[in-house]
């Protein structure tokens, strides 16, 4: 007989259990089980390819009867929690993902069972994300007037400050009329190395990709403010109106800081809105040895970023910064019956975050940030970002004394690019690219890959406040073990065998061997 703890409703029809107590122990195993998780990591490979058999078993239909919490659970165990992408663990280094803190799944389980609605009304959570904006406009420099938002991340935080930006330069009635309405195309700047979200945000904005005018970047991967002048004014000679500046502290592939304070300089000169996306790079401001590297960000009109990634949040925690609060709500709000204001009552406490952006049900991302920023502090979680920057600088000293590899790109805060050497430019990128499938499948490190002046790297992102010294030479070590077997033995001919060919799997712990190749 299937107990009612276990996902029977109860009697009057809910679906809260009958049994509060059976209930509870079996919460406290899962939790328990979380705990464990996150306690083992390092006994644990960093990822794992699942096996046909557990995909497979996803794609079951639609259940039509009730069945047990604990098997649930158990399946949870089982088949999902081992196949997840690894970014909680020290050896995941592929991309510019945080690890997570245990502070703040409890947090996260806080807001689970709140199940508050953050879009509106007149609730004791909104001042919780009022907060945390205040704590925003102070690290950043801004004003009392500007507002802030929780958004899923980065991609839509640039996608706001395009739009806020629109608006600042048309005018609130393009929200009406359309850009369509308008006899000049406008035209956006940013760096050759920008995120792609950018680009997409012009797309979904209306005003076209295409007139994003991507700017070369210097040899530290810098935006050329020469060359961007030179495009503002070629622009302007077509008869186009330049609208936007974005700026990028912590570039995707590289990790470089484009010069924003001539960056600034420039947009205030030209009549430009500037953004900056500091998708992972703007919370270096919490630590007073790299905040110069940001010396200018203070300026920006609007900054897009992440407290999921260096912040350690858990998924998801993005945020837009909005120097002009005023412009920013009138680039959202919507004067409909169901959203009325009043004074008193829950249609009290005015304005609400569905004001400053598209979301009218948002989740409560800012409780988990709340805890974090509470917990931890902000001067410890600013030691924790230099801390990554360490690691990263050590990675690439090591690499600059292997003659086996070559370091291709400046560490300008947390991403080091490298390869392993190889006789030609075809041979190498084939080669690189083994290696890094052979280290994710190892389950010792999981590296990305990404392209620098035209060559394939090796990209190592330590974002993980878990990461140490010895993860970031281990990943060295197998790098170098790996590319002299694979270098040796064909590496093309390895990528079409069997994982349990893995130059590797000889290497690995026991335990994770089991566990990757069965």
């Amino acid at each position: 007989m299937n107990h009612p703890a276990a996902g029977l409703p109860a009697p009057d029809g809910t679906l809260d259990p009958d049994d509060w107590t059976a209930l509870r122990a079996q919460g406290h195993r899962m939790l328990d089980d979380m705990f464990d998780y996150l306690a083992s990591l390092r006994e644990r490979p960093v990822w794992q390819p699942a096996p046909e058999a557990v995909r497979h078993g996803f794609r079951e239909p639609l259940p039509h009867q009730p069945a047990g919490l604990e098997q649930a659970h158990a399946r949870f165990m089982r088949e999902i929690l081992p196949y997840a992408v690894g970014n909680a663990h020290p050896g995941f280094m592929g991309w510019v993902h945080g690890g997570g803190t245990a502070v703040g799944m409890l947090a996260e389980t806080l807001a689970a069972g709140l199940n508050a609605n953050l879009g509106g009304r007149n609730q004791i959570p909104l001042e919780v994300e009022r907060q945390i904006a205040r704590w925003m406009r102070e690290l950043f420099g801004f004003p009392e007037s500007a507002s802030g938002v929780f958004v899923t991340g980065t991609s839509m935080a640039n996608l706001i400050g395009v739009l806020v930006a629109r608006t600042a330069t048309l005018g609130p009635t393009v929200r009406r009329e359309g850009v369509a309405s308008r006899q000049s195309r406008l035209t956006a700047y940013t760096s050759s190395c920008a995120h792609g979200c950018i680009a997409q945000a012009m797309d979904i904005a209306g005003l076209g990709a295409d007139a994003l005018r991507r700017i070369p970047v210097d040899r530290d991967f810098r935006m050329d403010p020469r060359a961007l002048r030179a495009a503002i004014a070629a622009d302007r000679r077509a008869g186009f109106t330049p609208f936007l500046i974005a700026g990028t502290a912590g570039t995707v592939d590289v990790g470089a800081v484009d010069p924003l304070d001539t960056l600034a300089s420039i947009a205030a000169e030209e009549g430009l809105w500037f953004h900056v996306d500091g998708a992972f790079g703007a919370l270096a401001m919490l630590s007073p040895e790299l905040a110069p590297l940001l010396h200018g960000i203070e300026r920006a009109d609007s900054i897009a970023f992440d407290f999921h990634k260096w912040g350690q949040v858990p998924y998801d925690a993005g945020f837009i910064l909005v120097r002009d609060g005023e412009l920013h709500r009138q680039t959202f709000a919507a004067d409909v019956a169901y959203l009325s204001r009043e004074t008193r009552g829950l249609a009290a406490d005015s304005p609400w975050p569905c004001d400053f952006g598209p979301d009218l049900s948002r989740g409560f991302r800012a409780l988990k940030t709340w805890f974090t920023l509470k917990v931890y502090g902000a001067d410890r979680l600013g030691a924790v970002i230099a801390r990554t920057c360490e690691i990263a600088r050590h990675l690439a000293r090591r690499v600059q004394t292997e003659p086996a590899l070559e370091l291709l790109a400046p560490v300008a805060l947390n991403i080091v690019c490298f390869r392993f050497r190889a006789a030609d430019a075809q041979t190498s990128d084939r080669l690189n690219a083994a290696i890094a499938i052979a280290l994710q499948e190892s389950g010792i490190a999981a590296p990305s890959t990404t392209r620098v002046n035209g060559a394939l790297a090796i990209r190592a992102a330590i974002v993980n406040h878990r990461s140490g010294v010895a993860d970031v030479d281990r990943l060295c070590d197998a790098v170098i073990e790996t590319g002299a077997r694979l270098a040796a033995t064909g590496h093309a001919q390895w990528a079409t065998r069997s994982i349990s060919d893995n130059p590797l799997r000889d290497a690995l712990d026991p335990a994770i061997r089991q566990s990757c190749f069965p």
